[in-house]
């Protein structure tokens, strides 16, 4: 597992990772889900490749062990990848979740959110 990739284990640690970080990109999967295990490389990849401290992060919730975020969210199919600007939930390209393993979506989704969080890094700097 990537260590940029952050693993929810709690409902105050999500709380905490959305108040903290301006754009947060959520993973909602299940370890009995295919599809889940064969896009975790990919999000691991765009992890590694868009994450910016404090700015973007890319976190994992397994719905099975975190039952209250996935209820909060409404999560009913896995795997569904959320993503948030300043706590709340937004659209990227047009879209408010990914469900399913969808490479290309969820490669755009993770460019364009690293995009803005390098300039949100830059402006601040």
């Amino acid at each position: 597992m990537s260590e940029k990739i952050k693993h929810i284990t709690t409902p105050d640690a999500l709380s905490t990772l959305l108040s903290t970080t301006t754009y947060v990109a959520v993973d909602f999967y299940a370890d009995w889900c295919p599809p889940c295990k064969t896009i975790a490389p990919i999000y691991e990849s765009l992890a590694g490749r868009h994450a910016v401290e404090g700015v973007l992060a890319f976190a994992k919730v397994n719905v099975d062990h975190v039952q209250e975020v996935a209820g909060k969210y409404g999560v009913t199919a896995m795997p569904t990848f959320m993503f948030f600007k300043e706590g709340r939930q937004v659209a990227v390209n047009g879209q408010k979740m990914i469900r399913g393993a969808d490479p290309q979506s969820l490669g755009a989704a993770a460019a364009k959110l690293g995009g803005l969080a390098l300039k949100r890094k830059n402006e601040g700097a």
